[in-house]
């Protein structure tokens, strides 16, 4: 649910820069840096906190794969001639800097380094240790902070520990 709200307050800043994005006046490396510094801290505002299931964590990158291809602009392909989108793997390839998902784990893992910091009387260190009281809803149990914070670890190479 808040993936989705700040999804849709980025997407009003990016239509409020859509002709800034695709102006043929800017260099691209000025429109990246506009994308990343206007754009993009409004779409992982709260981030760290963030307990997607697998459909929502595709939503973030089919945004930033939406305004790369603002940003590239169209190519020419080489056999036919013609003028094509993007596919997805080519904006990734013509943008240095790392994808959103890359940099919401990123936020994740040292959001986690500072609560592991905390004294275990703060209310954020309970808020992702505790389990909460009351009965379960049915079906799968939903995704913690925590188990998030463990696939990350694990997606690095780091050895979780309590």
């Amino acid at each position: 649910m808040r993936c989705n709200n700040r999804l849709k307050s980025g997407s009003a800043c990016y239509h409020s820069m859509q002709n800034l994005l695709s102006s043929r006046l800017l260099p691209k490396n000025l429109k990246i840096k506009i994308y990343r510094t206007i754009i993009l801290p409004v779409v992982l505002y709260g981030c760290e906190t963030w307990s997607l299931i697998l459909r929502e964590e595709r939503k973030p990158r089919v945004f930033e794969n939406m305004v790369l291809r603002r940003i590239f602009g169209p190519r020419k392909d080489e056999v036919t001639g013609e003028w094509r989108r993007l596919h997805n793997k080519e904006p990734n390839d013509l943008c240095t800097s790392p994808n959103i998902v890359r940099v919401r784990k990123s936020r994740r893992i040292r959001w986690a380094g500072h609560i592991a910091r905390m004294g275990e009387e703060r209310v954020v260190c309970t808020f992702l240790v505790e389990k909460p009281e009351g009965r379960r809803p049915l079906g799968r149990p939903r995704r913690r902070c925590v188990d998030n914070i463990r696939m990350d670890l694990q997606e690095v190479g780091c050895v979780y520990m309590d």
